[in-house]
């Protein structure tokens, strides 16, 4: 499906406290696609195979078969015109750290063969053979998931359980970005910001580029590519930017160190680290036209939300596809640029893996493939990165999927970046009908050898369904067995769906399925309308087949488990931080002719005003044209005359789990009743009850877990070996983003961007925050 995309979900507390709250849903998500035409020579993993099921590597042969399975804004900056930056007096210090000159060699320029002149005319590709030096994680926080591993973990320890309580607000930024009249109610930031040498870098929701002073927040610089409000998909959405230094450039050259993004309008855009001023070897003045081979250029169909992952030289981006409109979508291919020209290095299209790199002119990619709109990791020492893919661009109808979608769709991929040929890969979902793709970054770990000979270097896998895996990241064989549980058959394609689903023995955040006894609501009369739903609903536990006689309950949802959050990962204590959703979805099929009825459109098809920024989860009334049926997916299952959720809280949690056994340490609900009521009135009780949350956590070495995500407007510190809070604090907007931790000046700081969430109905805003202890005179870096 697509990333952060749930409506806000109405949660009440229990009726025998006497109290009416409200909570809203699971965050949404960004972007899905579909597939065709299996790679040869990809490594399947293989799994347990209890009560003679097909096992793991087996059913990831894909195919059909029955037995395969609120304030007064501050005055921003001034915005610079198109193709400039505006820069404050103060440019930014030379990057800290700069990576030494390596030696870099030429990829075969018959990757980028067809592309378009202005990527025919840039230089050969300079794809570095050789593993990079790497910026660690600690005074910066260099890349999106913190570390090059993205395990969100800080070696700082000046903040700590005993004085973590002290923590007040050290300065606020505004990015004078927020809702006009044309964008109201579609803004979605979910920013992260990076910190290298001496300077912030972020996006706003409109892919506005800021760089900030580290200790004051001062602006440094911006630069504005002037998106189109027509492209916002599902939400205007920016999660960061990627920071990449050129090993080859002198000293003082421009565009030296760059700041690259992926815009709405689906464009790579590369800045002076420095200056905010374009770079005009990168692409054409700048920019990379991500259009190029996809086809007709619909706005909001086909967008970035995601900081391109950077391995050996090699930018790598997929791309948010708007879900539920057709099967004859945007592809979901994958392409590497070469992060200083521009220039395309290769392309996966999973429908034609004979093209490595554009097609040929009047071509375009496979159409509908599953695509990647959440963000890969990169792994600079094997040269891999990792692709959590989504799912077809239809979700709940399989029948129009090839071999190669079923082989590939909701699989986490490892592509050689060297050459852009998978590696191995690794399905968590057979012939998926539940928009169940893979929205979580892996985060990378050396995990102890289970024959006690050292370590593995592994990766950490989550799942929208709740499991958990440990894979080994050089061979995408899993570390703990993989079993297989038997699936519910029936629907409209019982013919096609796989008997079995795997399942891992490490973890779950999954619970167990739902009774009748579930059903939850402000008054009898609710509580009664929520269970006559679930009676006459098709439900059989998980993987409970699409209906279109009558409604199915989807449980966990599309935001069940993990999401583009991701896990936080403390690998001195040995402790995986996972923030979860619980929630079900109420869905049910449409018949076409009903749906031309209703007259369900696919966005090629709309109306220009109408085609973008929905204010509507996925799958509410989507068209799914080309298919037999159109789905409407009740996301959160609210009850449509008080809004409220028919399960009972709590609807979200955070859990720490034992890294070497995965065993749960403790498991707590998150998020309060105070922003939540009857009929979407605040009810200001500080009562936890367990909400719907979208973002992730931070860890550190001082022993604290950083969060915000719940629908509070609280960022909150937790101590990481009992889940008791420290601390929290009201944000003036939604904190649905991950956090920052840096140091700056012998000062650490944690950094978090309010800027609220349209579809978690929590207060848009334009903010960026930075905390941190009271300065003490005398200490080092302080007056």
């Amino acid at each position: 499906m697509t990333a952060s995309r749930l409506p806000t979900t109405r949660l009440l507390l229990s009726a025998s406290l006497a109290l009416v709250l409200a909570i809203p849903p699971a965050a949404a998500q960004d972007g899905s696609g579909s597939g065709a035409g299996t790679p040869a020579g990809v490594a399947q993993p293989g799994a347990a195979s209890p009560d003679s099921a097909p096992t793991n590597s087996e059913s990831q042969a894909g195919t059909q078969a029955p037995e395969q399975p609120e304030g007064e804004m501050d005055s921003p900056a001034q915005t610079a015109t198109e193709g400039e930056a505006s820069s404050a007096e103060s440019a930014t210090d030379e990057p800290a750290g700069s990576s030494p000159a390596a030696s870099a060699s030429t990829v075969d320029q018959s990757a980028g063969e067809g592309t378009d002149a202005a990527q025919d005319s840039s230089p050969a590709v300079q794809a570095v053979s050789e593993p990079q030096p790497q910026r660690d994680v600690g005074a910066d926080w260099p890349h999106w998931g913190g570390g090059p591993d993205a395990q969100r973990y800080s070696p700082l320890d000046g903040i700590t359980r005993d004085n973590v309580g002290e923590l007040t607000k050290a300065w606020e930024y505004r990015t004078g970005d927020m809702p006009t009249e044309e964008t109201e109610g579609k803004y979605s930031p979910e920013g992260t910001a990076l910190k290298v040498g001496h300077s912030l870098y972020l996006c706003s929701a409109m892919n506005i580029l800021v760089a900030l002073d580290a200790e004051t927040g001062v602006e440094l610089w911006r630069y504005d590519p002037k998106v189109s409000p027509d492209a916002i998909p599902y939400g205007a959405t920016c999660r960061g930017v990627t920071y990449f230094e050129n090993p080859e450039a002198e000293e003082g050259e421009a565009c030296a160190a760059r700041i690259i993004e992926g815009t709405l309008d689906a464009r790579l855009i590369a800045v002076d680290a420095k200056t905010g001023e374009p770079c005009e070897d990168f692409g054409e003045n700048g920019a990379v036209d991500l259009w190029n081979g996809i086809g007709e250029r619909v706005p909001g169909w086909y967008s970035v939300t995601a900081p391109p992952a950077l391995v050996r030289g090699i930018l790598v981006t997929g791309a948010q596809v708007k879900d539920g409109q057709a099967e004859d979508a945007p592809s979901g291919v994958i392409r590497g640029y070469d992060a200083v020209t521009g220039q395309l290095a290769w392309a996966w299209d999973l429908g034609n893996p004979d093209l490595t790199g554009a097609p040929p002119e009047g071509e375009t990619y496979t159409r509908g493939t599953p695509n990647m709109w959440t963000t890969a990791t990169g792994d600079e020492e094997l040269g891999l990165v990792y692709l959590p893919m989504g799912n077809s661009s239809v979700d709940y109808w399989g029948g129009g999927r090839s071999e190669a979608e079923n082989d590939y769709s909701t699989s986490l991929v490892a592509i050689d970046v060297t050459t852009g040929e998978p590696a191995w890969h690794f399905q968590t979902v057979r012939y998926d009908v539940w928009d169940y793709d893979l929205g979580s970054q892996v985060t990378l770990i050396d995990f102890p050898d289970p024959k006690g000979e050292g370590t593995v270097p592994a990766l950490i896998l989550p799942s929208k369904q709740g499991d958990i895996y440990i894979l080994n990241r050089e061979t995408g064989e899993p570390l703990f067995p993989v079993e297989e549980i038997r699936a519910p058959i029936g629907g409209v394609e019982p013919q096609n769906l796989a008997r079995t689903q795997p399942t891992s023995t490490y973890h779950t955040l999954r619970k167990d399925r739902l009774t009748a006894k579930d059903m939850w609501g402000v008054t009898p009369l609710d509580q009664l309308f929520c269970r006559i739903q679930f009676q006459r609903a098709n439900y059989d536990g998980i993987f409970t087949p699409p209906s279109a006689d009558k409604p199915w309950i989807q449980y966990p949802g599309y935001n069940g488990g993990s999401d583009w959050g991701s896990i936080a990962v403390d690998p001195e204590r040995g402790l995986i931080i996972a923030n979860y959703n619980d929630v079900p979805n109420f869905n049910q099929l449409i018949p076409r002719e009903k749906a031309d009825e209703m007259g369900l459109k696919p966005i090629n098809e709309k109306a220009p005003e109408s085609e973008s920024g929905e204010n509507a989860a996925e799958g509410a009334g989507d068209p799914q044209a080309g298919a037999p049926y159109a789905i409407d997916v009740n996301a959160g299952w609210r009850v449509p005359f008080t809004g409220i959720p028919c399960k009972q809280p709590p609807l979200g949690g955070i859990r720490a789990i034992d890294l070497a056994t995965g065993e749960t340490v403790w498991d707590q609900p998150i998020g309060t009743a105070r922003r939540n009521g009857p009929f979407g009135i605040p009810s200001f009780l500080p009562k936890r009850i367990g909400t719907p949350n979208n973002g992730g956590s931070v860890v550190t070495k001082g022993g604290i877990v950083f969060i915000a995500a719940a629908t509070d407007n609280l960022i909150r510190a937790l101590d990481i070996e009992t889940g008791e809070e420290l601390w929290s604090d009201v944000l003036p907007a939604g904190g649905q983003a991950n956090p920052t931790v840096y140091e700056e000046n012998g000062r650490e700081y944690l950094l978090i961007q309010a800027g609220g969430h349209h579809f978690m109905e929590t207060p848009i805003g334009d903010w960026y925050i930075a905390y941190a202890l009271p300065e003490v005179e005398g200490e080092a870096g302080n007056p």
